[in-house]
């Protein structure tokens, strides 16, 4: 990841932080430069005094939900699942202090050499101990529901941002009707099984290595605060359809296998059908926001993921449970304007 500009003279919200870094740490502790960029409005600040190093979250509470992550953070860590600690917080202005986790995400340890199969064995084992152990009652507040009202916002960002892309105007009101209706008969069957808590960016880049650590306490677990109760098969959709990164074949279908074993309260056919479904959806839905982040935020990096994008999302489209979005797409977005846009 590439560091950012270093904005201080005009960044109103770093001498904010600071300000509130001087009242928790002293006033010699300051944060400096952003860790990296990404696809939140989120930043992330590595601070160290004396041997000691933290990481400090700023996420402007009109576009980001830190009082969220603190209560999602406690909720997990309550189930046995390693999270950054929340060492101080004041969720009204947007500032968070937080347990230094490191900088091994499975992302940089698969780059380095790591097993796949190990890796992603932890990480489906620990997405089945949250889903094994969530009873509901973690938290004072319950998420909010991962229904259809969700759903179907997310999928429309494909027709917000990337339809007047690529076709030259907005989408016709007829067209989105149709493309909402059709949404609404593939999703059925998602309800069929019984929520839990959905994390929503259970991939690669949101997982660390936690070294000295054995079993599910080995993977850390980042970026929750959107945590919502829903389909189970969402989370493992997107691990394994993972936007950014091919997972083999053969490694998705044994860990789909592998935390079906874990689960086996769930109908398995009932699950599949989810899995193929979500992943439409999200993959949907990645599509308009990586759109956006282009063309909103100034964001071109993530058009080079637009192909893969496509591919996984033609793959889902072939599930018969989809056949009602395929012919949408089909109609009015063929294969041409589906490669319209390239890095």
């Amino acid at each position: 990841m590439t560091r950012q500009k270093d904005n201080r003279r005009d960044d109103p919200r770093l001498n904010a932080l600071n300000q509130w870094l001087a009242g928790v740490l002293g006033a010699h502790v300051r944060a400096s430069r952003p860790l990296s960029s990404d696809a939140s409005f989120r930043r992330y600040f590595r601070i160290r005094d004396a041997g000691h190093s933290w990481i400090v979250m700023d996420a402007p509470p009109e576009q980001e939900h830190p009082a969220d992550f603190v209560r999602i953070a406690g909720c997990l860590e309550r189930l046995g699942l390693t999270v950054p600690r929340v060492l101080a917080a004041d969720p009204g202005a947007g500032f968070l202090l937080l347990e230094d986790l490191g900088d091994r995400t499975f992302s940089r340890a698969l780059a380095a050499g790591d097993p796949e199969q190990d890796l992603y064995t932890l990480a489906v084992d620990t997405l089945a101990t949250v889903q094994n152990r969530w009873t509901g009652t973690c938290t004072l507040e319950p998420p909010a529901p991962y229904d259809e009202v969700e759903l179907l916002r997310e999928a429309r960002l494909l027709v917000d941002w990337y339809w007047p892309r690529v076709t030259g105007g907005p989408c016709p009101e007829d067209v989105c009707e149709a493309f909402e209706q059709a949404w609404r008969q593939a999703l059925a069957p998602v309800y069929q099984l019984a929520p839990v808590l959905v994390l929503r960016d259970f991939h690669v880049d949101n997982l660390m290595v936690i070294p000295g650590r054995h079993g599910i306490t080995a993977c850390g677990l980042l970026d929750f605060q959107d945590a919502r109760l829903g389909c189970p098969a969402y989370d493992l959709v997107s691990l394994l359809r993972d936007a950014r990164r091919d997972v083999p074949e053969p490694l998705a279908r044994n860990m789909l296998a592998r935390f079906l074993r874990a689960r086996p309260d769930l109908d398995h056919r009932d699950f599949e059908t989810a899995y193929w479904i979500l992943g439409a959806q999200r993959n949907t839905k990645i599509i308009g926001i990586f759109t956006r982040l282009w063309q909103r935020d100034g964001k071109p990096g993530y058009l080079r993921y637009l192909p893969r994008l496509w591919r996984l999302l033609e793959e889902e489209l072939a599930h018969p449970a989809l056949a009602p979005v395929r012919r949408w797409y089909d109609t009015h977005l063929p294969p041409g304007l589906r490669r319209a846009l390239q890095a």
